[in-house]
């Protein structure tokens, strides 16, 4: 039986060092090191360096789990465990020397999520959960918005790179939501964008072709600060999803209806 919560803590601990060697390594970042690995999407040394490093450590941690890695360094081959993790979610924001960027872990059995970490290194912040453990900041319990009104709510909407396929997706809910909500912003990074909405700083957050290592840890952290999680057309075992919906609960219907208005034909 797996201490989810001391586990946890091993966890954060390993994050924030792995966000530490990322910040200390943009100090004296070279852009000619960039690789552009699909367009408009890019990966450097120091992704593929600090996902060495969280390979190896969770591996001394949890032995019997595998991996799915935003990088490929490791693999997940049915082991009854998998860690999931991006070691370097925000790489373009990370690149032009922008916030936010992040550490994110989770770790998750074969039907659900047993914890998510997520190390905002910009704003030396630590968000994490388990299961049935409530959501915390740095120590701090975390809990979302009760924002229900669509003119008061503060939202994410952010564009995939895949411009071709969501581009009329991406228009209409801009064209729904602009000067109708409280306001609209974009911040590069799906795991703090749903970590900000668990903390209550955003209510609702939507984004599509994403990978599991994007969204898997903060998702259960908004779970368990009271907040909904899905995919576009509202199913809660959204594990294997790649269209992400995330919000405060309250706006969840609204939001979820707002998408499927205008999705393309086979997302």
């Amino acid at each position: 039986m797996l201490d989810l919560q001391q586990l946890t803590a091993d966890v954060c601990r390993l994050a924030t060092s792995v966000g530490h060697f990322l910040k200390e390594e943009r100090k004296n970042f070279n852009r000619e090191s960039v690789v552009k690995k699909h367009e408009h999407d890019y990966v450097s040394y120091v992704d593929k360096e600090a996902e060495h490093k969280l390979v190896a450590a969770l591996n001394d941690l949890l032995p019997e789990a595998g991996f799915i890695a935003e990088e490929g360094s490791a693999t997940y081959n049915d082991e009854p465990y998998c860690w999931v993790i991006d070691p370097l979610d925000g790489t373009t924001n990370y690149i032009h020397d922008n916030a936010p960027y992040c550490v994110c872990i989770s770790l998750r059995n074969r039907e659900e999520l047993l914890l998510g970490v997520v190390y905002e290194v910009c704003r030396d912040e630590c968000f994490y959960a388990w299961k049935d453990g409530k959501a915390w900041l740095n120590g701090e319990p975390l809990q979302v918005s009760t924002v229900n009104e669509l003119t008061d709510a503060f939202i994410i909407v952010e564009l995939p790179y895949n411009d071709k396929e969501y581009k009329q997706t991406a228009m209409h809910l801009l064209n729904e939501f602009y000067g109708k909500v409280g306001g609209i912003r974009m911040n590069g990074s799906a795991a703090a964008a749903i970590c900000y909405v668990a903390a209550g700083r955003f209510d609702a957050w939507m984004e599509a072709f994403l990978g599991k290592w994007d969204y898997s840890a903060a998702a259960l952290i908004l779970l368990e600060a009271g907040g909904e999680v899905t995919d576009f057309y509202g199913d809660r075992h959204f594990i294997e999803g790649h269209h992400i919906i995330a919000t405060n609960g309250h706006l969840h219907a609204l939001m979820q209806q707002k998408v499927n208005e205008l999705l393309p034909v086979g997302m």
